[in-house]
């Protein structure tokens, strides 16, 4: 008998995620197929809605804590990531609409995603928060008018959006993990 207790294994982490995504606006996704180019504004909230709704099926299905290898997030893992990042557009999109040019606080979505405890969430309340923050997001960015798409607002490392060219990256991050969704 063994005094000591049994450590589990450090669960590995996925590579942190350093590339700068805003490519996505000028080309479509080699990975994902996402083609930023086609996205008119008034189809964003149904686009939003559409690629999210591919989450809370995912979370409720049988091994959505599973991760398919151990450096790729499991469905979970995923499902709190763009709720996540649904909350975080739909905060930005409302400081871009009411504050001139502003300047969007950072965030590190590797260090969220340890910090919150992503993999040990219960899937069944993920999948009814990313509903929640899908349907948020949607309608907010429903409710932009037209002479609202030119606004502006920038991130801490010098990347300039337009609420347009916000709506088509925001597009472009939720597509991309429902393609992510679909590999082995």
């Amino acid at each position: 008998m063994s005094t000591q207790a049994e450590q589990p294994e450090p669960t590995l982490q996925p590579e942190p995620d350093t590339k700068d995504w805003t490519w996505t606006l000028e080309r479509p996704c080699p990975e994902c197929g996402y083609d930023a180019a086609t996205v008119q504004p008034a189809a964003v909230p149904a686009l939003v809605r559409d690629a999210m709704s591919r989450f809370p099926d995912a979370l409720r299905r049988e091994g959505a804590t599973l991760r398919p290898a151990p450096r790729v997030w499991s469905p979970l893992e995923y499902g709190c990531h763009v709720r996540d990042v649904c909350r975080l557009f739909t905060r930005r999109l409302h400081l871009m609409l009411d504050e001139d040019d502003p300047l969007f606080d950072n965030w590190d979505q590797d260090a969220t995603a340890l910090a919150d405890r992503y993999a040990e969430q219960d899937p069944l309340l993920v999948a009814a928060e990313c509903e929640d923050a899908a349907h948020e997001a949607a309608d907010a960015f429903g409710a932009v008018a037209d002479g609202q798409w030119r606004r502006t607002g920038r991130r801490s490392d010098g990347a300039s959006f337009t609420v347009e060219s916000f709506a088509r990256y925001f597009l472009h991050d939720l597509y991309h993990h429902v393609h992510d969704l679909d590999r082995p």
